[in-house]
């Protein structure tokens, strides 16, 4: 990733420089971590780029501020609207990651956050391409429990949900794996960091339900609706760890990540240790979906030029 994306970031109605979009130390969000946000992806094909499922996830955004009674001052369209055009002035053209924030600013050092303190929208971009390389990933089970929603709501994208997903990512990487997958409170499988967790076991396909702290993913819901049309059987019910040993495939869904194949994990090779054919056509398909390839699922795309 580069360290500075586009010349301009949009800030609250307004195109900024990048270099000038600037908050103040005493912002509550640095603090105390009271934000919300989206991850979005843009796809260069067929001579333009074309933003993936932009509005759903903006309608996400404004369900998050809403958990936490932060005011979102702008519509999801408007934000919808702001993202195209912003992409425009920056004139992108190649494959770009999209980052729309609402952030609590200069509300004092007190925990009292209503709809009445000040925030700010931001939406960033910048030029992005694979999350993971190679053509699998090896995982492993963290010691790290998915936070619940007795404490803090995983259905909400909220920044400082992501401490937790930091520390299973560290150890993770400290042990030699690209990823982590968390168990819920009561054991259950729930996500890895960043992304979505479906098992494949005798041709059906299983994954986590939004009971068992999973966010409400909508790479997720993609991959859901994409195999379901294919033709492929998706049941949402409870994993227990020991299950992620027996199954035939392991694959992952996320904005940044996209669909990738686990073919490892705690050691034990998954399947035949490569992508799983179940994966590679629902992968293949959904490729084809983000690159204008399918005009079953235009709907899903919006075009930037």
């Amino acid at each position: 990733m580069k360290v500075q994306g586009g010349e301009f970031v949009w800030f609250d109605g307004k195109f900024v420089k990048w270099h000038e979009a600037k908050v103040p130390i005493y912002t509550h969000a640095l603090h105390y971590g009271t934000a919300v946000f989206e991850g979005i992806r843009g796809y260069a094909a067929k001579n333009n780029l074309y933003i993936f499922r932009l509005q759903d996830h903006m309608e996400r955004l404004h369900r998050s501020a809403g958990i936490y009674s932060l005011s979102l001052n702008y519509s999801a369209k408007e934000l919808a609207n702001a993202t195209v055009e912003l992409l425009k002035k920056n004139k992108a053209k190649e494959s770009c990651y999209i980052r729309p924030l609402t952030f609590v600013g200069l509300h004092g050092i007190d925990l009292n956050v209503t709809r009445d303190s000040p925030t700010h929208t931001v939406i960033i971009t910048f030029p992005f391409a694979k999350y993971f390389k190679g053509e699998g990933i090896k995982a492993c089970v963290s010691s790290w429990r998915r936070i619940h929603d007795s404490t803090t709501p995983p259905l909400a994208k909220a920044a400082g949900n992501y401490l937790n997903s930091i520390l299973a990512t560290q150890e993770s990487r400290r042990n030699g794996y690209d990823e982590s997958i968390l168990l819920d409170m009561s054991g259950s499988v729930s996500e890895a960091s960043g992304e979505n967790i479906f098992i494949v076991r005798r041709g059906k396909i299983y994954t986590p339900y939004f009971a068992d702290s999973a966010l409400e993913g909508i790479t997720r819901e993609s991959a859901i609706a994409v195999a379901r049309k294919m033709g492929y059987e998706v049941v949402e019910r409870p994993i227990p760890r020991t299950e992620l040993y027996m199954a035939d495939e392991i694959f992952l869904t996320g904005t940044a990540a996209e669909i990738v194949p686990v073919t490892s994990l705690d050691g034990h090779i998954v399947g035949s240790g490569k992508e799983g054919p179940v994966t590679k056509s629902i992968r293949e398909m959904y490729e084809k979906i983000v690159s204008a390839g399918d005009k079953d699922y235009m709907g899903w795309l919006t075009p930037v030029w």
